[in-house]
């Protein structure tokens, strides 16, 4: 049973207004939008509850308006697109609180789905002022959050309102709660995880968490480089935080004292421009030439990295191995991608992934709908994997 209440323990929805936090923050251009990821992934809790008779209010922010009416931020654009995924026609409410709001709302027949305007037109948004979550609660009677994307803020219609009303999360943030948990709450052992990107700086606290909780860790990426240095290699022209040689090694020291494997990368995929398709070569980890810099780890680190997944019971996965954005640097990225989703269609293994990268990344390698579960959130999923609390999805277990 999971430690927060879902839509499962909501009973007769019959004319009850349901306030629903949805992410809605899709890409638009020429004022359309054009990719409804997003839509599609809070549809099954909206229809849910329009399908048991609820008033079904959306609430959600969309790009950064500071708190101010900014028209080309308007929910307004989006609901051509909602109604599309939907197939359900959609109302809009130009504000999220006062007359313009309640006139909506009263207007609403059991069923009807209502979005009001971004939350974040209000600067009481951001900051989580009581009145503004107050103004916000007088429009529903439950709380439904499916925004785990937005969960690691503390914001009014994220977090405030859970203090106001029975809180429950969406289908989606359910999904994503259960299947993080199977990742690194509650995981089947051995659990490997990869971990990726530019800089070890951007993911200190990541690493720091990991050690602790996987029976292996798998870095790669620029930061891989970094880790390789701070042992006394050569590292060339790569990308690599030299200043961060003492925090790598404390992290190496940690690992050791509690069991948990670094694997680094042995040979890497080396080249003297950053472009696809430069001149390139493959190289011991400790024979990178002074001008080349590494791009990708070799096909030796990936017979590693496979051979760690092999063994693995769960995979959690944030960042490439490599420049997967340009061949042939995406060979080490797409070979483990592809190896991971055969073990998971094979029934032995359970993959969590997240971060924006990684999913590019694993598109890319063909296999995004084929690992047990990919978090489209970026900020939330890191927070989540870095141990901290995140205040959407505390409030939903109180």
């Amino acid at each position: 049973m999971p430690a927060f209440k879902t839509l499962d323990d909501l009973s007769d929805l019959t004319g009850k207004r349901v306030l629903v936090r949805v992410d809605l923050n899709v890409p638009v251009s020429e004022g359309k939008v054009t990719d409804t990821t997003r839509i599609e992934r809070v549809a099954p809790t909206i229809l849910e509850l329009s399908n048991k008779g609820a008033k079904v209010i959306l609430m959600a922010h969309f790009g950064r308006p500071k708190g101010q009416v900014v028209a080309d931020m308007s929910l307004k654009l989006i609901v051509p697109a909602v109604e599309s995924v939907l197939d359900h026609a959609v109302k809009f409410a130009d504000d999220c609180v006062g007359p313009d709001a309640e006139a909506a709302i009263a207007a609403m027949q059991d069923g009807n789905i209502l979005l009001l305007e971004n939350t974040r037109f209000h600067k009481g948004e951001e900051k989580n002022e009581p009145d503004f979550v107050a103004e916000l609660a007088r429009n529903g009677d439950i709380y439904v959050n499916d925004a785990f994307s937005a969960a690691h803020r503390a914001h009014a219609s994220t977090e405030g309102l859970g203090h106001h009303m029975p809180a429950y999360a969406g289908r989606t943030m359910q999904a994503e709660l259960e299947a993080l948990e199977k990742g690194l709450g509650d995981p089947k052992r051995p659990v490997v995880a990869i971990v990726g990107g530019a800089k070890v700086s951007t993911k200190i606290d990541l690493l720091e968490n990991l050690i602790d909780k996987v029976d292996a860790l798998v870095i790669g990426g620029g930061m891989a480089n970094t880790f390789v240095a701070a042992k006394g290699i050569d590292v060339g022209k790569s990308l690599c935080e030299h200043d961060l040689a003492d925090t790598a090694r404390t992290i190496m020291a940690k690992a050791e004292k509690t069991g948990c494997a670094i694997v680094l990368p042995v040979d890497g995929v080396v080249a003297r421009e950053f472009k696809a398709n430069a001149a390139n070569e493959t190289v011991a980890i400790d024979a990178i030439p002074a001008d080349a810099m590494m791009l990708d780890v070799g096909p030796e680190s990936v017979k590693a990295v496979n051979e760690w997944i092999g063994k693995a019971e769960t995979l959690v996965w944030n960042g490439p191995l490599g420049a997967f954005e340009i061949e042939p640097f995406d060979a080490a990225t797409v070979s483990a991608a592809k190896f991971a989703a055969e073990q998971t269609k094979a029934g032995k293994l359970t993959s969590v992934a997240g971060g924006g990268d990684t999913v590019s990344a694993l598109n890319h390698a063909g296999v995004k709908d084929k690992f047990s579960y990919v978090s489209t959130a970026g900020g939330a999923f890191l927070e989540w994997m870095e141990g901290k609390v995140l205040p959407g999805v505390d409030i939903l277990k109180k």
